[in-house]
């Protein structure tokens, strides 16, 4: 048979063939009189036991060794079904993080545990500082490791009293501009200091972003943020590290 009726006799393409020629997989068949490849059904044979094993997940690097050994295809039949078993835990771990993404409307480019954090489109907080807030999750949600939202979700709690508490600071601070008295923005510092300083004790629980990991998160501030409202956080930050150190 000629190398098309081979490759849809075994549901593969004619280029698949010349590549298992290449790497020595398929022994090559002598040419006919007229150049073409002419194949029998041993070819046809090893051919369909490649493209089964194949179908298991075994490479085609490894197929030389156990084609022609049952020993070596048990030992890896053993690794295969551990590879096929952390493959579903995997997908069902994916699964498990799409279903709560639905149930919370968050949208999926952000960890399920810090999505409740942000401010929704029925807040009328302003759509610069909306982005402004989906961003700064996005990045702490990476700085934080693969455990870190979840640890952080569980250490803060229900996100919901939080957020009530800190809307009318969270206003106040959105709504500074160039024309924003002094006297209000020591009032504020002060205010977001007393709201803040317990959470910022709960966070010396977890491990410290490294001196990198802050400069994306200042980066990120000074990209989104108006001066008034950057130097607010500057305020703020010296604030709570007067109130650690005593």
């Amino acid at each position: 048979m000629l190398s098309s009726e081979l490759a849809e006799l075994a549901g593969v393409t004619v280029r698949t063939l010349r590549h298992y020629h290449q790497i020595g997989l398929l022994p090559e068949p002598p040419r006919s009189a007229g150049g073409y490849r002419r194949y029998d059904v041993g070819h046809l044979v090893r051919l369909l036991r490649i493209t089964r094993m194949t179908a298991l997940g075994v490479p085609l690097s490894a197929l030389p060794g156990v084609l022609d050994d049952p020993a070596a295809a048990e030992e890896l039949l053993d690794e295969l079904d551990g590879q096929a078993a952390a493959e579903i835990e995997r997908l069902t771990a994916r699964r498990a993080v799409i279903a709560a993404l639905r149930r919370s409307g968050a949208p999926p480019d952000l960890a399920p545990e810090l999505s409740v954090w942000r401010s929704g489109p029925e807040t009328g907080v302003p759509a610069d500082m909306a982005r402004y807030e989906h961003e700064q999750l996005v990045l702490l949600a990476h700085l934080l490791g693969e455990d870190g939202p979840a640890t952080l979700s569980a250490l803060f709690g229900e996100a919901d009293e939080g957020l009530a508490a800190a809307a009318p600071l969270t206003a106040r601070f959105y709504a500074l501009g160039p024309d924003t008295p002094e006297e209000e923005v020591t009032a504020l510092v002060e205010e977001m200091a007393a709201h803040l300083g317990p959470m910022v004790a709960r966070l010396a629980e977890l491990s410290p972003l490294d001196v990198r990991a802050a400069g994306l998160l200042e980066e990120l501030n000074e990209q989104a943020l108006r001066p008034e409202q950057h130097r607010v956080l500057r305020l703020l930050q010296q604030r709570l590290d007067r109130a650690g150190e005593s």
